[in-house]
């Protein structure tokens, strides 16, 4: 592994206990330019990680937290009106940082969550007349409580797809949760510092990008991207009648980024299959739209990946 991601690695532990997918999710969408949803019960530290990762990159952080009452200029900014000058001027919102922790993204209404659409594809706002590109790298970190809570809404599938990673966060061991409850109750924490410039964040990202996928990884990749959409070609037709919609093209382009990102964080200059199928579900599981009778027979869309993945041969 790259000493820098490890020195990232070793200054986001000093506060964050265990949790290493998420991590490691963090660090994926981060040298892909991609955006995450990460899933699970309050009190995982889903907003000390992102805020630990943002101090140790030394780039800027905003959290915005959403909440039924939120407006879209709340989060975007918006045209104020001066009467000093009787002019209009922009107010800008926390939308203008680097990393924006988009907290309880699933308590704000459609239309809050749909105004993130053009800054997670286009890096860029539109405020007015004017558009605002977003100063580099930025990407979105949205949180949401399980489905079953109260008080929720879905997620418009045109933002679903814009996240590169959807992770489901669940507790953790007993070991660690001991340790997290000692550091806590002793207050002994230490002082995360910056351990990365911008520059060598562009030059991981430029020495990823050089790490080789094999042609028969690529083609396992859209096989599997495939299966979702014609399962009954694989073998898997008791699956057609539980998918709506299968997986989109942008779940194709991810998959070559991330792929690449996974064996980059390993240690290795070439992608395995293996590191196809330890992102596969992250990466495809909000994008699946699943059918009334999914719904019904409680199937969920990982247990439908986890059936692709046994379908598909392996190179």
């Amino acid at each position: 592994m790259n000493s820098k991601i490890q020195e990232i690695k070793k200054e986001v532990s000093k506060v964050v206990v265990g949790q290493e997918k998420m991590i490691d999710g963090l660090l994926v969408a981060l040298l892909c330019e991609g955006h995450i949803l990460i899933e699970g019960v309050p009190g995982l530290a889903k907003t000390t990680t992102v805020n630990a990762l943002a101090k140790s990159l030394g780039l800027n952080f905003k959290r915005a937290q959403f909440t039924p009452d939120l407006l879209p200029s709340d989060i975007l900014g918006a045209e104020i009106y001066d009467p000093q000058t009787n002019n209009f001027k922009i107010k800008k919102g926390p939308i203008f940082t680097n990393l924006l922790l988009a907290d309880e993204i699933n308590r704000a209404p459609a239309k809050v969550q749909s105004a993130l659409l053009e800054v997670m594809q286009e890096k860029q706002v539109t405020l007015g007349d004017t558009t605002f590109k977003i100063d580099l790298p930025f990407f979105v970190m949205a949180t949401q409580n399980p489905v079953e809570q109260e008080g929720v809404y879905q997620l418009p599938e045109a933002q679903l797809d814009r996240f590169m990673l959807k992770l489901l966060v669940d507790y953790n061991t007993k070991e660690e949760e001991l340790e997290i409850a000692r550091r806590i109750s002793s207050g002994n924490f230490e002082e995360i510092q910056a351990v990365i410039s911008a520059d060598e964040l562009n030059k991981l990202k430029e020495s990823m990008k050089k790490i080789h996928v094999d042609a028969e990884v690529e083609k396992y990749i859209i096989e599997l991207v495939n299966a979702t959409r014609n399962p009954d070609e694989y073998g898997l037709k008791e699956l057609k009648d539980f998918i709506q919609f299968g997986a989109s093209p942008r779940v194709s382009i991810d998959m070559f980024k991330a792929v690449k990102a996974m064996a980059f964080l390993r240690g290795k200059d070439f992608v395995t299959p293996v590191d196809v199928a330890y992102i596969a579900k992250d990466i495809m599981r909000h994008r699946i739209v699943l059918s009334y009778e999914a719904e019904a027979e409680g199937i969920t869309a990982d247990e439908i990946i986890q059936k692709v993945l046994e379908a598909v041969a392996i190179p």
